[in-house]
């Protein structure tokens, strides 16, 4: 289940007075994304710097010689743009992107359709190519993420043909923005992660798709270009949950025969022979896999997979006003909820010189939730895969030797469930056959060495009350790991980001990043170098420039302010960190005061949820949080918390949400609220409200469910309102398989909704095809059958997440805790 956290593609409703002053809070911040554009063959890097609101410039740094410096003469080039009858602004070129040399001495750009290059004082016209100028289109779409940072992306049609734009939204479908003539460019105001895909306006053949960085880019639209894999279509790899990519080639390269499917079965194709069988019982229930074929270094043996498929199981969506059409039309989806049958990957093993299946036993993995690939080894003599036990206690890494027999190379259990969509990793050292694996055995994310030979644990690599977030990068030649740890520093944040670096024997663990913060990190191309940013809440980014080697800060690059933003009333996020339920585990939160803040006023507190256990969701770094910020000008404190059984802490705080997501960490969230309002007078927990999307709109109505006695008035969008309802996979990895209607029924909305107090909202969109919107319908239904008063907002054609999204969603929100918390009755928005 996926969070929405960002508005859509801008539109411009009427505002409220209140609304339209927070609106300055996005002209009073200007978002330093740093990225730094390294020249080719060099250590040397220029970016662009905005300094405020429309005043940008462009740097240039030697990182060897920690050199920062203006790129070029800024009022030199304006000047001389301006005498061309271009208008510039030294503080504000009309370009963001610069091919630059070496030493910088010469650089060359683009404006609109025209190129230009400036040396030694000097502006001409420029017809060559730019290198390194425009986002790289992606070759496998997917949907845009939320974001606060406002950017432009320039799309620059060269093709002899027009062009339509469109934004793919937050559940893949495509929005159409506009089209662009052969030859024309247009800038397209965006934000930071949202993707575009172009296709040719005459039969919509899609061109390529891209998405926008935190800087302005250009897209240059020109022949060449590969359109991008859909969103949900089928491709050679598959994407798992957590982001990962499986190798499925089937690596028959330059090789003396071909392995092919024909009619569901595996055939083996010779020059000398022609086509033979290998296999003849598949059938089209059960084929083989053309994309999962995997040959032996030696070409003796291969493994295939056959599988059964996924059971038909169809969301229906009736869309009752189409915009092409006036009747309404049925929308079907194949989508499987939990205890579904699952597609089941099973692999066989197959001798090529005698041309026959070699027997093997299943016994090692008889039911699969996913089988991954980890490949031969190097000798050909075995074949490794990863097996995830449907129900996701049991990981296990299996080799099948080209004998048949099966071993246990790795294992891990657990009574609760493992992490596998956001924490499985392993990385293969061929030369020794070695695998770096991640693991939650000791209670923590960590890396292990294993000698997949002997099938025995080497050593432990990272050890301590801390966890490996991700792995950065592996250096076999060095025995060594760079990788990204949370709460690895002592004294900060326990969820703040530091990149770390280690041997493969655990030995020489040394933190790369400094400064009390969460960081982002960016590599030079030779490694010698990384750029490192780090930010909080309360604490603009601050960006130097690092020696990869020792985390040694060479140069201060960029200090950011937010000067500007007090003078709209705005002042930072307040971090508080208080005992949980527990009396001693520390649970993190931030609030954000409303823009008139009077400290001898009392607020109600209005917390925005969102407890998936699948990740953190408290914001780490600096944005101005306008979301929130407008939300709190209305005279509400705005609060965040992370309760036990979100994820990136140890194993037993994470454990707390499995067959259990009614807690949602709601006593550690009544501890924080409780604590931070002992000494915040101004804080009144009398009057508390709370609302949130998808797994945070059915955490938002089980707290009127299960904690009415503090919270008084919810809000609760497209929300998982009963598991059994939503989709399989994020469902069964917390709440378990087989499916316990015990367990289930613990959990429902549905099945308590009689037990109703305060004030409810319900929003769904009438298509949402990530949480099937009956799970909002079935909790209509049982609150009219017990008789419970309640604001339903259906709003049609809209999908997951249009509470935070629609502008009409968010007003209603508001005017609902205007009404239910602050006891005022909103403007009467049908009066004449």
């Amino acid at each position: 289940m996926s969070q929405s956290t960002a508005a859509s593609e801008p539109t411009t409703p009427d505002l409220d007075p209140v609304t339209a002053n927070t609106e300055r809070l996005k002209d009073a911040y200007t978002n330093t994304s740093f990225d730094p554009k390294w020249i080719k063959g060099s250590d040397h890097f220029w970016y662009h710097s905005r300094l405020c609101h429309n005043k940008s410039s462009f740097i240039y740094v030697d990182a060897h010689h920690a050199l920062r410096a203006p790129a070029f003469d800024h009022t030199a080039l304006a000047e001389a743009l301006n005498s061309q009858g271009i208008h510039a602004d030294a503080t504000n070129l009309p370009f963001t992107h610069v091919d630059a040399s070496k030493d910088c001495k010469t650089i060359k750009f683009r404006i609109g359709e025209k190129k230009f290059r400036f040396q030694h004082s000097c502006l001409t016209e420029y017809d060559g190519d730019l290198t390194q100028e425009s986002l790289q289109p992606l070759k496998q779409e997917k949907v845009s993420e939320g974001s606060a940072t406002r950017t432009n992306i320039n799309f620059v049609n060269e093709l002899k043909e027009s062009v339509s734009i469109f934004w793919i939204d937050f559940q893949g479908d495509e929005k159409h923005y506009s089209n662009i003539q052969a030859g024309e460019s247009q800038k397209q105001s965006t934000y930071e992660g949202h993707v575009w895909r172009v296709a040719k306006s005459e039969g919509n053949e899609a061109v390529a798709t891209f998405v926008a960085n935190g800087d302005d880019s250009i897209a240059i639209i020109k022949t060449g270009l590969i359109p991008a894999i859909p969103v949900g279509k089928a491709q050679d790899a598959t994407t798992t949950e957590s982001g990962e990519i499986e190798d499925n080639s089937t690596n028959q390269t330059e090789r003396r025969f071909q392995l092919f499917i024909k009619d569901h079965n595996l055939w083996l194709h010779t020059h000398d022979d022609g086509d033979l069988p290998l296999s003849s019982t598949a059938t089209s229930g059960q084929p083989f896999n053309a994309d999962k074929i995997f040959i032996s270094p030696n070409d003796q043996h291969a493994v295939a997979f056959q599988h059964t498929f996924d059971q038909d199981r169809t969301l229906y969506h009736i869309e009752s006003s189409p915009k092409t059409q006036r009747q309404p039309r049925l929308k079907q989806t194949q989508y499987l909820k939990p205890g579904d049958r699952r597609r089941v990957d099973r692999p066989r093993l197959f001798d090529l010189t005698r041309r026959v299946e070699v027997e093997t036993d299943d016994c090692l993995f008889p039911n699969p939730y996913r089988i991954n690939s980890i490949g031969w080894n190097s000798d050909g003599s075995e074949f490794r895969f990863e097996y995830n036990r449907r129900g996701h206690q049991v990981l296990r890494v299996v080799g099948m030797a080209t004998n048949g027999t099966v071993r246990t190379l790795i294992e891990d259990t657990s009574n609760t469930f493992i992490d596998y969509s956001q924490k499985s990793y392993h990385h293969h050292i061929n030369d020794t056959d070695e695998l770096i694996w991640a693991s939650e055995r000791d209670g923590w994310n960590h890396l292990y060495l294993f000698d997949l030979g002997q099938g025995k644990l080497k050593n432990q690599i990272t050890k301590g009350e801390w966890v490996v977030r991700s792995v950065d990068h592996v250096d076999n030649d060095r025995k060594q790991i760079w990788f990204t740890a949370l709460g690895l520093v002592a004294d900060q944040d326990p969820y703040h980001s530091h990149l770390a670096r280690i041997n493969y024997d655990g030995s020489g663990l040394v933190v790369l990043t400094e400064g009390d913060g969460t960081h982002t990190w960016k590599w030079s191309p030779s490694r010698i170098f990384l750029v490192d940013t780090w930010s909080r809440v309360d604490l603009a980014p601050r960006t130097v420039l690092r020696a990869a080697d020792t985390g040694k800060a060479i140069l201060t690059l960029e200090e950011g302010d937010f000067q500007t933003l007090p003078q709209t009333g705005w002042q930072p996020a307040q971090r508080l960190a208080a005992p949980g339920r527990d009396g001693h585990t520390m649970i993190y939160g931030i609030m954000v005061l409303p823009l008139t803040f009077d400290p001898l006023k009392r607020y109600p507190i209005i917390e925005d949820i969102y407890a998936g256990p699948q990740d953190f969701f408290v914001p780490k770094s600096f944005s101005p949080l306008i979301r929130q910020h407008t939300l709190a000008a209305h005279g509400f404190i705005v609060v965040h918390i992370d309760g036990m059984g979100t994820n990136w802490r140890g194993k037993a705080f994470h454990d707390t949400c499995h067959q259990n997501l009614r807690d949602a960490g709601f006593p550690d969230r009544i501890a924080w609220l409780t604590a931070a309002a002992a000494t915040r007078p101004w804080m009144d927990v009398t009057r508390v409200g709370i609302f949130g999307s998808s797994a945070g709109g059915q955490s938002a109505l089980a707290a009127l469910l299960w904690h009415g006695d503090l919270y008084r008035a919810a809000v609760a969008d497209s929300g998982c309102h009963d598991n059994r309802l939503d989709k399989l996979w994020w469902n069964e990895a917390w709440m378990g398989w087989p499916v316990d209607e015990n367990v289930y029924d613990a959990s429902s909305n549905v099945v308590h909704a009689n037990r109703l107090q305060g004030a409810l909202m319900l929003i769904v969109g009438e298509l949402d095809d990530n949480v099937d919107p009956a799970s909002t319908m079935q909790v209509v239904d049982a609150l009219i059958k017990a008789d419970k008063d309640f604001d339903l907002v259906f709003v049609p054609g809209a999908g997951h997440g249009v509470g935070y999204s629609s502008a009409y969603c968010l007003r209603r929100q508001r005017d609902f805790f205007i009404r239910h918390l602050l006891g005022k009755e909103p403007p009467d928005r049908n009066a004449g």
